[in-house]
């Protein structure tokens, strides 16, 4: 007979044994079920670890292999993992009506899908095969920030300045159009609304520091040669 989802049905082992003594009855399993109702499927979608367009040695001398493999299949994935714990603890919650720790759960979730999203745009935002800006991107540094050059001064103020874990982030308004850099504490934190991440640059510890050590005005200097100014300009045209 097949049993409904969520219904609870205990079996006397020995019944089973013996045939004797098991009474299976609709009445004890709709019983069950009024104490135990069917959990209806909110349908969330889970975080998933998007695969590299490149392999882990390809960035290399600027980021190792050893660096890009930790970064991805470990702390990348992670993040995925705890968004997706969050989405489940806030699932549950909402279920049982249980509020007590509603902010904590949701500060976790914002925590992790910052990590999610924000290691995901990383990835595409360099490249091994590097080219000067050009399009989009090349006109908006030269419009903005006066050229490459002087946007790297504003950019590298900006991650060098960081006090304890962050990214560097150039993004785009999307009411006004205009353009910033800003410092974004650690996944989530100094985010302004409405703001779409054109380049990004993980400043966390882990990101570094086999390579780089505690110097990170170098590892800021070798960001610039994997640059992926295409997808940069990609993020620019479609935000317009």
């Amino acid at each position: 007979m097949p049993f409904a989802t969520g219904v609870t049905i205990r079996i006397n082992v020995w019944s089973l044994r013996t045939g004797r003594g098991c009474r299976f009855t609709r009445v004890r399993a709709a019983q069950s079920e009024r104490r135990n109702p069917p959990r209806k499927d909110a349908s969330v979608a889970e975080f998933t670890l998007p695969d590299l367009p490149y392999d882990y040695a390809a960035l290399e001398p600027h980021i190792s292999a050893k660096i890009m493999e930790l970064h991805h299949s470990k702390h990348h994935a992670t993040y995925v993992k705890g968004a997706n714990t969050a989405l489940e603890q806030l699932a549950e919650a909402r279920d049982k009506g249980d509020f007590a720790n509603i902010n904590k759960l949701e500060k976790d979730l914002a925590f992790n899908v910052g990590g999610v999203n924000n290691h995901s745009i990383f990835w595409t935002n360099l490249t091994p095969d590097y080219e000067e800006p050009a399009g989009s991107a090349k006109e908006l540094l030269e419009n903005e920030f006066g050229g490459l050059e002087k946007f790297k001064a504003q950019f590298e103020a900006v991650a060098l300045g960081i006090q304890g874990s962050g990214w560097a982030v150039l993004g785009r308004d999307n009411a006004t159009g205009n353009v910033s850099t800003f410092q974004l504490f650690d996944q989530q934190g100094n985010v302004p609304f409405g703001v779409t991440p054109l380049l990004m640059l993980d400043m966390w510890e882990h990101a570094f520091y086999l390579d780089y050590q505690n110097v990170k005005a170098d590892y800021v200097k070798a960001f610039w040669n994997i640059v992926n100014w295409k997808n940069v300009a990609e993020r620019i045209d479609a935000a317009k």
